[in-house]
């Protein structure tokens, strides 16, 4: 699914993380100690190589709603931002946490003259965040910020599972229907 608001691409693809190679800076659902991990933290990380481990260790920890950015080394992006997202239950207020990750990845991201980003959904995945309300946070986040993005063009989300692509799908579809 594509749509074009205010001037901005929002695309919604199954895929890997790790293969967007027309995207200049991809996000990693990061762990607080910047880390190799599990899921797309463990994805991107293998894929990088081990430069990035050198580069993005001395940058944690970060907190929940932090976002930093490092080169992307192997990877056929510029740019990794790495945010922590919220554990759902845990960290509170999940929604704002969790919209916080995708405001300031993309301001992270306007801020740097970077074009074009893709995002996993952050904290689905062993954070336990509700696939649905993930994206709906997600989403209207980003449909949100591109009032104000000057150098963002084209703001990616690369979903996994079917499951995960077509919960997205209807829920940009809502939003476009309110």
């Amino acid at each position: 699914m594509r749509k074009d608001i205010n001037g901005k691409i929002i695309e919604i693809i199954k895929g890997d993380i790790t293969r967007q190679d027309d995207m200049e800076a991809i996000v990693n659902a990061a762990n607080a100690r910047l880390l190799t991990g599990g899921g797309v933290a463990g994805a991107i990380y293998r894929a990088a190589g081990p430069e990035l481990v050198k580069e993005s260790e001395p940058l944690g920890p970060i907190k929940p709603d932090e976002a930093v950015i490092t080169k992307a080394y192997n990877l056929p992006n510029q740019y990794i931002i790495h945010c922590l997202g919220p554990v759902y239950g845990l960290d509170k207020p999940e929604d704002i946490l969790l919209a916080n990750c995708y405001r300031n990845s993309l301001q992270l991201a306007d801020n740097k003259g970077i074009a074009s980003i893709a995002f996993p959904a952050i904290s689905t995945g062993a954070f336990g965040y509700p696939l649905a309300g993930a994206a709906a946070v997600a989403l209207n986040t980003i449909t949100d910020q591109t009032e104000t993005l000057e150098n963002v063009k084209i703001i990616r989300m690369v979903l996994f599972s079917e499951t995960d692509l077509n919960t997205h799908v209807e829920i940009l579809q809502d939003i476009f229907g309110r």
